[in-house]
């Protein structure tokens, strides 16, 4: 099969689908191996991007999609979809980014590490589609987990979750408060520059000296040097006797 054909099967199928389409889906209906289907998407991601066109591939996990390009929302979101716009609070965010990290993780654990309730932001997280249940786990009560969804990945413009940034590193000082070790780590670097510094001072106190004597000899060199200005009296003294003369 060519494989103009077969970029075509394939962009039918995404467009027809609308939804993230698996690798696994797309070899059994090309017959293909996952190799070559990768690489025949590569291909019409660069078609697209070379065109200008108004649509793009993307890659979710392990599957792929046909998506509008992101700049071009603000056209298509007026006609197409008339509900209010998603706004995520800062404490939507906080939840959304805790979850992210940490992929199955309970409510109660979500409230350790802010502080604060969850249940609220939870839900409306859960309303937009960002996280989902991923079950329950084998503690008492037994509490639901939760884990972020595609559409989180779409929304951040993420392959997986592992393109995430990565964490500050981290630890807890002795009143159990997070300290950032990159911070640490500079403060004690400028420390270090700073006892380098007075101990090279302090292993030369005869040049420190020498250095202090010659400051002070120039300023009082340059003190002498200078010339006292003649008060009035004096200067009119001076006249009358070259006149006298």
């Amino acid at each position: 099969m060519e494989i103009e054909k077969i970029k075509a099967i394939i962009e039918a199928i995404l467009f027809s689908a609308g939804r993230v389409v698996k690798t696994t889906e797309l070899v059994l209906v090309l017959e293909k191996s996952e190799e070559e289907i990768h690489t025949i998407i590569k291909s019409m991601e660069e078609d697209y991007k070379a065109n200008n066109r108004g649509i793009e591939m993307i890659q979710v996990e392990d599957g792929y999609q046909l998506a509008t390009k992101k700049e071009l929302y603000e056209y298509i979101y007026p006609i197409l979809d008339k509900r209010t716009k998603p706004n995520l609070s800062t404490a939507a965010l906080e939840t959304l980014s805790i979850i992210a990290y940490n992929p199955r993780i309970t409510r109660a654990e979500i409230e350790a590490i802010r502080g604060v309730s969850a249940d609220a932001c939870v839900y409306k997280l859960l309303e937009y589609g960002l996280i989902e249940e991923a079950g329950k786990v084998d503690l008492p009560g037994k509490p639901m987990t939760y884990k972020t969804t595609d559409e989180f990945l779409k929304m951040f413009g993420y392959r997986s979750l592992k393109d995430l940034p990565e964490l500050p590193k981290y630890k807890l000082d002795s009143n159990q408060q997070i300290v950032i070790d990159e911070l640490i780590e500079k403060e004690e670097n400028t420390n270090q520059e700073l006892d380098d510094a007075n101990t090279h001072a302090d292993s030369n106190p005869i040049e420190s000296i020498d250095k202090r004597n010659i400051a002070e000899n120039s300023e009082s060199h340059s003190k002498q040097e200078a010339p006292m200005p003649e008060r009035e009296g004096e200067e009119l003294e001076n006249k009358d006797q070259i006149n006298k003369e």
